[in-house]
């Protein structure tokens, strides 16, 4: 695992970027929060990029910045993949990518397979200007990982997409620190994104860090509702694929069970899912004759006030948390105390926009 640690202050003439604070890097790391936040900023500083910067960057002990040093982007073993991917058009794909495995620094990726794992064989002869937008992103991701970065950046590569094409490559991005033991850290401010690729989130809001931690403990916090989707604010819930027929998958929780539409699901899999709190309702009997399918047995933790006025649940589901969100009259009705055992009802067809494939 690696270690990222930042004491930057980046000003300009309506923006103050400071950032403090130590990332641990394993698998992917989102950089999250609304538009004009500085996620992008952050990522050129720690690239490099940003030479009005002041304060340190250190990666794994080595300072690529401090009051007494400054290593250039090119020196920092760092692989960026930009928004439009900035392919040399005169070059063939095979070229673009043979430009950057010559000017790596050191050679740990191997050209064959990051060829193979973005499938890019049949496009290796052809120019970027004959690609669809989400070959020409593979192709700058791959591009990327041949300079065989110690720390891979990613801004927001996916923003361009159609969903079609962002399920076709999320995929390919989920697998890059395993396959290639490249730490990532990913630019986004799609919640679904980071629920389905990271393992740890640090959210910024109006050029400092708001939170960070684990996806899940961030995403569960009430406080930070206004940044990490007011009305579409939720959790994160870690499944495992336990069977997948016809378009459908059974995701498992410890003994609880969930009925979900998925393009592809892999039997033994982790799946970290995103319930929106405002799709799980609660009954405090085991409903009968009910459409909905998705029946979750839930200890209340905690119940909270919102802002609006609603009551915010946290509930736990065999050791994985979920939020619920109903009206105050409803728990009032309801007589819901903390310890108290309720069923969580999920429609399926509310997941199914939020797994991003």
């Amino acid at each position: 695992m690696s270690t990222l640690a930042l004491q930057v202050t980046l000003r300009r003439a309506d923006f103050t970027l400071e950032v403090q604070g130590e990332l641990a890097l394993e698998g992917i790391t989102a950089l999250f929060g609304p538009s004009g936040s500085g996620k992008t900023t952050l990522l050129r500083v720690i690239a490099g990029l940003e030479s009005s910067a002041r304060g340190s960057v250190t990666f794994d002990g080595n300072a690529w910045q401090s009051a007494q040093r400054w290593v250039p982007a090119e020196r920092r073993g760092v692989g960026y993949v930009f928004q439009d991917g900035r392919l040399f058009p005169h070059l063939t794909v095979e070229k673009n990518l043979e430009f950057a495995a010559q000017r790596a620094t050191r050679s740990t990726i191997d050209f064959g397979a990051a060829v193979a794992a973005f499938d890019l064989t049949a496009l290796l002869q052809r120019r970027p200007g004959s690609l669809s937008g989400g070959e020409q992103q593979r192709v700058a991701i791959a591009r990327a990982l041949l300079t065989s970065p110690q720390l891979l950046l990613m801004d927001e590569p996916l923003s361009s997409l159609d969903i079609g094409r962002k399920r076709e490559i999320l995929p390919l991005i989920e697998q890059l620190p395993r396959q290639f033991g490249v730490p990532v850290l990913y630019v986004t401010h799609n919640v679904d994104e980071v629920a389905r690729l990271a393992s740890h989130v640090l959210l910024l809001a109006g050029g400092r860090v708001a939170a960070y931690g684990s996806v899940a403990d961030v995403f569960e916090r009430i406080d930070l509702e206004p940044y990490t989707g007011g009305l579409e604010a939720g959790t994160v819930l870690c499944t495992r694929v336990a069977d997948y027929l016809d378009g459908v998958a059974t995701l498992v929780v410890g003994k609880e069970r969930l009925r979900v539409p998925m393009g592809d699901a892999p039997v033994g899999t982790v799946r970290p899912i995103r319930i929106h709190a405002r799709d799980v309702a609660i009954a405090t009997e085991r409903p009968r004759n009910l459409s909905i399918r998705n029946v979750l047995t839930a200890k209340i933790l905690r119940i909270e006030t919102s802002a609006t006025g609603n009551v915010e649940l946290l509930l736990d589901v065999e050791g994985e948390h979920l939020r619920s969100r109903i009206t105050r009259d409803a728990c009032d009705e309801l007589e819901l105390k903390v310890g108290q055992y309720v069923f969580a009802l999920i429609k399926s067809v509310a997941l199914e926009s939020t797994l991003l494939g």
